[in-house]
């Protein structure tokens, strides 16, 4: 069993081994038709529940045979121009080198003595985007696992810096478009069952600053604190971005932590022509940017940024064994005294790998052809007497609804659209997303493929009205 160990005397078999299994994914980029097959939990499951885990195969050819029939024929491939669901983006070559390096290398995060010059390559990558965020000396940040884990820490560093010895009072403000991940964060935290207060959107879909300082108002009439006010600059439904400075203005006034959750925005941190879409970032107090989202890196790549490093005191610990208090003076850099993990992937070499290869304007153009083509895309639903699209797009995101012409009733049509998107994502032929506007069902496109066009979204559209229109008949022929 030694001889699967990957060392000095294995180093050939380490080559062959992920070779073949490179070579397999390759065939299947360059095979595949379609973003999915279709394929059924039912179909599935019993293929994967019939492999026997206490009789392995011992061969590494047999493996990759059976992985291809319970994985990689039927996994969803985001790189396909037809996949435009989910906040999910093909992803840079560089970064898939960098994935392979860390993998084998196996570095992990946490200490100094476990990572070494890993330790300088993530200090690095938070410098360069604390710069780009137009954050000053004084800032830091550490990688994570994701926005939901950056909202979750720059929440704690709010409750902290709110100095509060009541968990009761503490309120977090949030616009209605915002990530569920705040609520969660609040719920984790200890925080009250009504700690996080609802702010409503305008037709924008962008948080209404009148109604951000009335409930701050309230807030401190009722002798509660402001903790946070978390601002998006990406709504996951809508792709919006809330007005930053007026946001931040009133963060000052009321002396309420700004977090803001760029998860899906900082692209725009790369962008050659957008940039000024998130101006306002720089005055936050921390910011989450997911890197496996909008910087077409493979998951997970994400970090929290934070405007002064000594609120990251908050989340430190010292253990003897790891990194005792004496290596502070000896200033011997540990990422665990600033993270909530401890065993931690060295998921920065893949954007060290990106910006070394492409450049950050290579990403940024990217992220702008992304952009361009949703505003193309807008003025194609808008066109289309056969949807109605929600609001025109802030990022890369539209929210639209199929809407027959010899139907009315609400309802019919929320059933129309829910059959549409199920009937295409069995047909495999494309993969959408769905979302609740209003209380009513909407479909989303969510577009981060710069090979994606014109061409398919009309193609995907001709699709979901073809499905729409059969399930509406299918309805009238049972009415009658």
């Amino acid at each position: 069993m030694r001889s699967h160990l990957l060392n000095d005397t294995t180093a050939d078999r380490y080559r062959r081994s992920v070779t073949e299994g490179i070579e397999r994914v390759a065939a299947k980029l360059a095979t595949t038709e379609r973003p999915f097959t279709g394929v059924t939990v039912d179909a599935l499951a019993p293929r994967v529940d019939r492999i026997d885990l206490d009789k392995p195969l011992h061969d590494t050819t047999a493996v990759l045979d059976e992985l291809e029939d319970v994985y990689l024929r039927d996994a969803i491939y985001f790189h396909h121009p037809r996949y435009l669901a989910h906040l999910n983006c093909p992803v840079v070559i560089p970064a898939v080198v960098g994935e392979a390096v860390l993998s084998a290398v196996n570095s992990s995060l946490d200490t100094w003595d476990q990572s070494a010059g890993g330790t300088l390559i993530e200090r690095r990558l938070i410098d360069w985007t604390n710069e780009r965020i137009g954050f000053g000396r004084s800032a830091d940040g550490v990688f994570t696992s994701g926005g939901s884990q950056s909202n979750l820490q720059a929440l704690l560093l709010a409750r902290e810096e709110a100095k509060s010895d009541s968990y009761a009072k503490l309120r977090i403000f949030a616009s209605e478009a915002s990530h569920f991940s705040v609520k969660k964060s609040a719920k984790l935290l200890g925080l009250s069952q009504d700690a996080v207060v609802t702010v409503p959107t305008g037709n924008d879909k962008r948080m209404q600053t009148v109604a951000l300082a009335h409930e701050l108002e309230r807030c401190r009439r009722d002798g509660l604190i402001p903790m946070a006010v978390v601002a998006t600059a990406g709504t996951t439904d809508f792709g919006s971005i809330d007005p930053l400075p007026e946001i931040a203005e009133l963060c000052e006034q009321f002396g309420a932590w700004l977090h803001v959750d760029a998860a899906y925005g900082c692209g725009l941190l790369a962008s050659l022509k957008n940039r000024h879409r998130i101006d306002g970032i720089e005055r936050a107090d921390s910011v989450t940017v997911d890197y496996h989202k909008s910087f077409f890196q493979p998951v997970s790549s994400s970090a929290v940024l934070v405007r002064d490093a000594a609120t990251l005191r908050h989340a430190t610990y010292h253990a003897e064994y790891l990194n005792p208090r004496r290596m502070v003076q000896e200033r011997i850099p540990n990422q665990v005294d600033k993270s909530l993990q401890t065993t931690r992937r060295f998921d920065a070499l893949k954007l060290w790998m990106t910006l070394r290869t492409m450049g950050a304007d290579g990403i940024g153009r990217l992220f702008d052809e992304v952009c361009d083509l949703a505003e193309q895309g807008w003025k194609l639903l808008a066109a289309d007497p056969r949807y109605d699209v929600v609001v025109a797009p802030s990022l890369s995101t539209l929210v639209f609804r199929y809407i027959p012409a010899a139907v009315t009733d609400p309802a019919e049509i929320d059933r129309a659209n829910l059959y549409a998107r199920k009937a295409l994502f069995a047909s495999g032929d494309a993969v959408v997303a769905g979302t609740k506007v209003g209380g009513r069902h909407f479909l989303k496109f969510t577009l981060l493929n710069p090979e994606t066009t014109t061409d398919d979204i009309s193609a995907v559209l001709d699709l979901i009205a073809g499905h729409a229109e059969q399930y509406l008949g299918e309805s009238l022929d049972r009415a009658s």
